[in-house]
Protein backbone atom coordinates (compact mmCIF):
# COMPACT_ATOMS: atom_id res chain seq x y z
CA UNK A 1 0.00 0.00 0.00
CA UNK A 2 0.98 3.65 -0.24
CA UNK A 3 2.32 5.44 2.82
CA UNK A 4 2.97 9.17 2.30
CA UNK A 5 3.27 8.54 -1.42
CA UNK A 6 5.76 5.68 -1.08
CA UNK A 7 4.96 2.08 -1.97
CA UNK A 8 5.36 -0.28 0.99
CA UNK A 9 6.69 -3.67 -0.07
CA UNK A 10 4.71 -5.75 2.44
CA UNK A 11 1.40 -4.75 0.84
CA UNK A 12 -1.54 -6.97 1.72
CA UNK A 13 -4.87 -7.12 -0.17
CA UNK A 14 -6.87 -7.35 3.05
CA UNK A 15 -7.00 -4.18 5.09
CA UNK A 16 -7.99 -3.11 8.59
CA UNK A 17 -9.98 -5.23 11.03
CA UNK A 18 -12.18 -4.24 13.94
CA UNK A 19 -11.94 -5.50 17.51
CA UNK A 20 -13.95 -8.62 16.64
CA UNK A 21 -11.72 -9.56 13.72
CA UNK A 22 -14.16 -8.16 11.16
CA UNK A 23 -13.22 -6.67 7.79
CA UNK A 24 -13.14 -2.85 7.67
CA UNK A 25 -13.31 -1.24 4.24
CA UNK A 26 -11.08 1.70 3.40
CA UNK A 27 -12.74 5.10 3.01
CA UNK A 28 -12.37 6.70 -0.41
CA UNK A 29 -9.98 9.67 -0.42
CA UNK A 30 -10.86 11.60 -3.60
CA UNK A 31 -14.44 12.86 -3.51
CA UNK A 32 -14.74 15.66 -6.08
CA UNK A 33 -17.48 15.77 -8.71
CA UNK A 34 -17.96 16.33 -12.40
CA UNK A 35 -20.99 18.55 -12.93
CA UNK A 36 -22.51 20.06 -16.09
CA UNK A 37 -21.37 23.58 -15.13
CA UNK A 38 -18.30 22.73 -13.05
CA UNK A 39 -19.87 23.87 -9.78
CA UNK A 40 -19.48 21.83 -6.57
CA UNK A 41 -21.32 18.53 -6.26
CA UNK A 42 -22.71 16.76 -3.16
CA UNK A 43 -19.19 16.08 -1.81
CA UNK A 44 -15.83 17.72 -2.33
CA UNK A 45 -15.17 20.77 -4.46
CA UNK A 46 -16.18 21.86 -7.93
CA UNK A 47 -14.01 22.81 -10.82
CA UNK A 48 -14.59 19.64 -12.82
CA UNK A 49 -16.81 20.56 -15.74
CA UNK A 50 -18.41 17.94 -17.97
CA UNK A 51 -16.53 17.81 -21.26
CA UNK A 52 -16.30 15.06 -23.86
CA UNK A 53 -12.87 13.41 -23.92
CA UNK A 54 -11.66 15.05 -20.72
CA UNK A 55 -12.19 12.15 -18.30
CA UNK A 56 -10.80 8.64 -18.13
CA UNK A 57 -12.03 5.72 -16.03
CA UNK A 58 -9.70 3.10 -14.54
CA UNK A 59 -11.46 -0.17 -13.64
CA UNK A 60 -10.99 -3.86 -12.85
CA UNK A 61 -13.56 -6.26 -14.31
CA UNK A 62 -13.24 -8.48 -11.23
CA UNK A 63 -14.37 -5.61 -8.99
CA UNK A 64 -18.09 -5.09 -8.27
CA UNK A 65 -17.53 -1.47 -7.26
CA UNK A 66 -15.79 -0.65 -10.55
CA UNK A 67 -18.42 -2.57 -12.50
CA UNK A 68 -21.11 -0.26 -11.13
CA UNK A 69 -19.46 2.63 -12.97
CA UNK A 70 -19.02 0.65 -16.19
CA UNK A 71 -22.74 -0.16 -16.22
CA UNK A 72 -23.61 3.48 -15.60
CA UNK A 73 -21.33 4.52 -18.48
CA UNK A 74 -23.05 2.01 -20.77
CA UNK A 75 -26.62 2.89 -19.80
CA UNK A 76 -25.99 6.62 -20.17
CA UNK A 77 -24.21 6.03 -23.51
CA UNK A 78 -21.06 7.81 -22.38
CA UNK A 79 -18.60 5.51 -24.18
CA UNK A 80 -17.52 8.29 -26.56
CA UNK A 81 -17.32 10.81 -23.71
CA UNK A 82 -15.36 8.85 -21.06
CA UNK A 83 -12.52 6.53 -22.08
CA UNK A 84 -11.62 3.41 -20.07
CA UNK A 85 -8.59 1.35 -19.07
CA UNK A 86 -8.96 -2.13 -17.57
CA UNK A 87 -6.31 -3.51 -15.21
CA UNK A 88 -5.23 -7.16 -15.16
CA UNK A 89 -7.52 -9.44 -13.12
CA UNK A 90 -4.78 -10.99 -10.97
CA UNK A 91 -3.51 -8.80 -8.15
CA UNK A 92 0.29 -8.41 -8.09
CA UNK A 93 2.65 -7.62 -5.22
CA UNK A 94 2.24 -3.97 -6.22
CA UNK A 95 -1.51 -4.09 -6.55
CA UNK A 96 -3.47 -3.54 -9.77
CA UNK A 97 -1.30 -3.65 -12.90
CA UNK A 98 -1.76 -2.64 -16.53
CA UNK A 99 -0.43 -5.04 -19.10
CA UNK A 100 -0.98 -7.89 -21.53
CA UNK A 101 -3.77 -9.45 -19.46
CA UNK A 102 -5.95 -6.38 -19.99
CA UNK A 103 -5.10 -2.82 -21.14
CA UNK A 104 -2.01 -0.66 -21.29
CA UNK A 105 -2.38 2.75 -19.67
CA UNK A 106 -2.51 4.98 -22.73
CA UNK A 107 -3.34 8.10 -20.69
CA UNK A 108 -0.57 8.23 -18.08
CA UNK A 109 1.76 5.45 -19.18
CA UNK A 110 1.65 3.86 -15.73
CA UNK A 111 2.49 0.24 -15.02
CA UNK A 112 0.65 0.07 -11.68
CA UNK A 113 -2.47 1.83 -10.52
CA UNK A 114 -0.71 3.15 -7.41
CA UNK A 115 1.37 5.35 -9.75
CA UNK A 116 -1.83 7.11 -10.80
CA UNK A 117 -2.55 7.88 -7.15
CA UNK A 118 0.86 9.41 -6.50
CA UNK A 119 0.57 11.54 -9.63
CA UNK A 120 -2.63 12.98 -8.21
CA UNK A 121 -1.21 13.38 -4.69
CA UNK A 122 2.52 12.72 -4.04
CA UNK A 123 1.79 12.30 -0.31
CA UNK A 124 -1.23 9.97 -0.58
CA UNK A 125 -1.59 7.02 1.82
CA UNK A 126 -3.79 3.93 1.57
CA UNK A 127 -4.65 1.24 -0.94
CA UNK A 128 -4.82 2.12 -4.63
CA UNK A 129 -8.36 0.98 -5.39
CA UNK A 130 -10.63 0.94 -8.43
CA UNK A 131 -12.59 2.65 -9.85
CA UNK A 132 -10.70 5.87 -10.46
CA UNK A 133 -12.08 8.79 -12.47
CA UNK A 134 -9.12 10.74 -13.88
CA UNK A 135 -9.12 14.28 -15.29
CA UNK A 136 -6.82 14.53 -18.32
CA UNK A 137 -6.97 18.33 -18.29
CA UNK A 138 -5.98 18.97 -14.67
CA UNK A 139 -3.92 15.76 -14.42
CA UNK A 140 -5.51 14.54 -11.23
CA UNK A 141 -8.00 12.08 -9.75
CA UNK A 142 -11.50 13.48 -9.56
CA UNK A 143 -13.03 10.69 -7.50
CA UNK A 144 -12.37 7.09 -6.43
CA UNK A 145 -15.72 6.35 -4.77
CA UNK A 146 -17.88 4.13 -6.97
CA UNK A 147 -21.19 5.39 -5.54
CA UNK A 148 -20.24 8.97 -6.43
CA UNK A 149 -18.99 8.05 -9.90
CA UNK A 150 -22.18 6.12 -10.68
CA UNK A 151 -24.25 9.19 -9.80
CA UNK A 152 -21.94 11.36 -11.91
CA UNK A 153 -22.63 9.04 -14.83
CA UNK A 154 -26.34 9.57 -14.25
CA UNK A 155 -26.47 13.36 -13.96
CA UNK A 156 -22.99 14.90 -13.89
CA UNK A 157 -22.47 14.93 -17.64
CA UNK A 158 -25.67 16.77 -18.50
CA UNK A 159 -26.59 16.77 -22.18
CA UNK A 160 -23.59 14.59 -23.03
CA UNK A 161 -25.44 11.63 -21.48
CA UNK A 162 -28.46 9.76 -22.84
CA UNK A 163 -31.61 10.59 -20.83
CA UNK A 164 -33.34 7.22 -21.40
CA UNK A 165 -32.42 5.93 -17.93
CA UNK A 166 -32.68 8.10 -14.83
CA UNK A 167 -30.94 5.96 -12.25
CA UNK A 168 -31.60 8.33 -9.35
CA UNK A 169 -35.07 9.81 -9.97
CA UNK A 170 -36.02 12.62 -7.64
CA UNK A 171 -39.23 11.00 -6.42
CA UNK A 172 -37.41 7.84 -5.29
CA UNK A 173 -34.21 9.29 -3.84
CA UNK A 174 -35.04 8.83 -0.17
CA UNK A 175 -36.13 5.23 -0.74
CA UNK A 176 -33.08 4.54 -2.92
CA UNK A 177 -30.70 5.86 -0.28
CA UNK A 178 -32.36 3.78 2.43
CA UNK A 179 -32.33 0.53 0.45
CA UNK A 180 -28.78 1.18 -0.81
CA UNK A 181 -27.57 1.39 2.80
CA UNK A 182 -29.27 -1.88 3.78
CA UNK A 183 -27.99 -3.77 0.76
CA UNK A 184 -24.48 -2.40 1.22
CA UNK A 185 -24.16 -3.45 4.85
CA UNK A 186 -25.83 -6.84 4.57
CA UNK A 187 -24.81 -7.99 1.11
CA UNK A 188 -22.45 -5.82 -0.98
CA UNK A 189 -19.98 -5.48 1.88
CA UNK A 190 -21.44 -8.39 3.83
CA UNK A 191 -19.83 -10.98 1.54
CA UNK A 192 -16.46 -9.33 2.10
CA UNK A 193 -17.02 -9.23 5.85
CA UNK A 194 -17.67 -12.98 5.71
CA UNK A 195 -14.80 -13.79 3.37
CA UNK A 196 -12.14 -11.75 5.14
CA UNK A 197 -13.26 -12.33 8.74
CA UNK A 198 -10.46 -13.52 11.01
CA UNK A 199 -12.65 -14.79 13.86
CA UNK A 200 -15.59 -17.18 13.95
CA UNK A 201 -17.75 -14.53 15.63
CA UNK A 202 -17.14 -11.96 12.89
CA UNK A 203 -17.69 -14.53 10.15
CA UNK A 204 -20.97 -15.85 11.54
CA UNK A 205 -22.34 -12.34 12.07
CA UNK A 206 -21.61 -11.39 8.45
CA UNK A 207 -22.85 -14.77 7.16
CA UNK A 208 -26.24 -14.29 8.83
CA UNK A 209 -26.60 -10.79 7.39
CA UNK A 210 -25.75 -11.97 3.87
CA UNK A 211 -28.52 -14.54 3.81
CA UNK A 212 -31.00 -12.36 5.67
CA UNK A 213 -30.45 -9.79 2.91
CA UNK A 214 -30.90 -12.32 0.13
CA UNK A 215 -34.07 -13.66 1.77
CA UNK A 216 -35.45 -10.11 2.09
CA UNK A 217 -34.68 -9.28 -1.53
CA UNK A 218 -36.20 -12.55 -2.77
CA UNK A 219 -39.39 -11.66 -0.88
CA UNK A 220 -39.35 -8.11 -2.27
CA UNK A 221 -39.62 -9.51 -5.79
CA UNK A 222 -42.61 -11.70 -4.88
CA UNK A 223 -45.14 -9.30 -6.38
CA UNK A 224 -43.76 -9.77 -9.89
CA UNK A 225 -42.01 -6.44 -10.16
CA UNK A 226 -39.18 -6.29 -12.71
CA UNK A 227 -36.85 -4.21 -10.55
CA UNK A 228 -36.48 -3.29 -6.89
CA UNK A 229 -38.70 -0.22 -7.23
CA UNK A 230 -41.15 -1.59 -9.76
CA UNK A 231 -40.76 -1.09 -13.49
CA UNK A 232 -37.97 1.51 -13.31
CA UNK A 233 -34.33 0.45 -13.28
CA UNK A 234 -32.40 2.49 -10.71
CA UNK A 235 -28.89 2.67 -9.29
CA UNK A 236 -29.99 0.31 -6.50
CA UNK A 237 -30.53 -2.42 -9.09
CA UNK A 238 -27.02 -1.85 -10.44
CA UNK A 239 -25.53 -1.94 -6.95
CA UNK A 240 -27.32 -5.23 -6.23
CA UNK A 241 -26.64 -6.79 -9.62
CA UNK A 242 -22.84 -6.53 -9.40
CA UNK A 243 -22.89 -8.59 -6.19
CA UNK A 244 -25.43 -11.14 -7.42
CA UNK A 245 -23.52 -11.86 -10.62
CA UNK A 246 -20.40 -12.71 -8.55
CA UNK A 247 -22.18 -14.68 -5.85
CA UNK A 248 -22.06 -18.24 -7.19
CA UNK A 249 -18.69 -17.91 -9.02
CA UNK A 250 -16.83 -16.37 -6.06
CA UNK A 251 -18.64 -15.55 -2.83
CA UNK A 252 -20.41 -18.89 -2.32
CA UNK A 253 -17.16 -20.88 -2.31
CA UNK A 254 -14.15 -18.63 -1.73
CA UNK A 255 -15.89 -16.29 0.74
CA UNK A 256 -17.66 -19.16 2.56
CA UNK A 257 -21.15 -17.75 1.91
CA UNK A 258 -22.39 -21.28 1.33
CA UNK A 259 -25.79 -21.65 3.01
CA UNK A 260 -27.48 -21.30 -0.38
CA UNK A 261 -26.45 -20.42 -3.93
CA UNK A 262 -28.03 -17.64 -5.94
CA UNK A 263 -29.60 -20.29 -8.19
CA UNK A 264 -31.53 -21.43 -5.11
CA UNK A 265 -33.37 -18.09 -5.18
CA UNK A 266 -35.71 -18.30 -8.21
CA UNK A 267 -36.87 -14.67 -8.17
CA UNK A 268 -33.38 -13.22 -7.70
CA UNK A 269 -32.08 -15.52 -10.44
CA UNK A 270 -34.77 -14.31 -12.84
CA UNK A 271 -34.04 -10.72 -11.78
CA UNK A 272 -30.34 -11.22 -12.53
CA UNK A 273 -31.18 -12.48 -16.00
CA UNK A 274 -33.53 -9.53 -16.65
CA UNK A 275 -30.75 -7.06 -15.88
CA UNK A 276 -28.25 -8.99 -17.99
CA UNK A 277 -30.39 -8.44 -21.09
CA UNK A 278 -30.59 -4.66 -20.57
CA UNK A 279 -28.52 -3.37 -23.52
CA UNK A 280 -24.88 -2.91 -22.56
CA UNK A 281 -24.94 -4.67 -19.19
CA UNK A 282 -23.69 -8.10 -20.26
CA UNK A 283 -20.65 -6.47 -21.87
CA UNK A 284 -19.47 -5.35 -18.43
CA UNK A 285 -19.46 -8.91 -17.02
CA UNK A 286 -16.29 -10.93 -17.56
CA UNK A 287 -16.53 -14.26 -15.75
CA UNK A 288 -12.92 -15.15 -16.55
CA UNK A 289 -11.64 -11.97 -14.88
CA UNK A 290 -14.00 -12.47 -11.94
CA UNK A 291 -12.85 -16.02 -11.21
CA UNK A 292 -9.16 -15.50 -11.89
CA UNK A 293 -9.15 -12.29 -9.88
CA UNK A 294 -10.89 -13.54 -6.76
CA UNK A 295 -9.10 -16.89 -6.70
CA UNK A 296 -5.72 -15.10 -6.93
CA UNK A 297 -6.18 -13.67 -3.42
CA UNK A 298 -3.39 -15.46 -1.60
CA UNK A 299 -4.85 -14.92 1.86
CA UNK A 300 -7.92 -16.95 0.84
CA UNK A 301 -6.51 -19.31 -1.81
CA UNK A 302 -2.74 -19.82 -1.33
CA UNK A 303 -2.40 -22.39 -4.12
CA UNK A 304 -4.08 -20.08 -6.63
CA UNK A 305 -6.20 -22.87 -8.13
CA UNK A 306 -9.16 -21.51 -10.09
CA UNK A 307 -12.23 -23.81 -9.99
CA UNK A 308 -13.75 -25.04 -13.24
CA UNK A 309 -17.32 -24.53 -11.99
CA UNK A 310 -19.92 -23.67 -11.13
CA UNK A 311 -22.36 -24.18 -13.99
CA UNK A 312 -24.32 -20.93 -14.34
CA UNK A 313 -27.70 -20.84 -16.08
CA UNK A 314 -27.21 -17.24 -17.21
CA UNK A 315 -24.06 -18.04 -19.20
CA UNK A 316 -24.57 -18.57 -22.90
Amino acid sequence: MLVDGKWVADWQPVQAKDEKGGFVRQTSTFRNWVTPDGKPGPTGEGGFKAEAGRYHLYVALICPWASRTLIGRKLKKLEEVISVSVVEPVMTDEGWRFGPGADRDAVNGATYLHQIYTRADPAVSGRATVPVLWDRKLRTIVNNESADILRMMNSGFGDLADPTFDLYPEGLREKIDELNARIYKGLNNGVYRAGFATTQVAYEEAFREVFASLDELEARLRDGRDYLFGEQLTETDIRLFVTLVRFDPAYHGLFKCNLRRLVDYPRLSAYLERILVVPGVRETVNLDHIKRGYYSIKALNPAGIVPQGPALPWIG
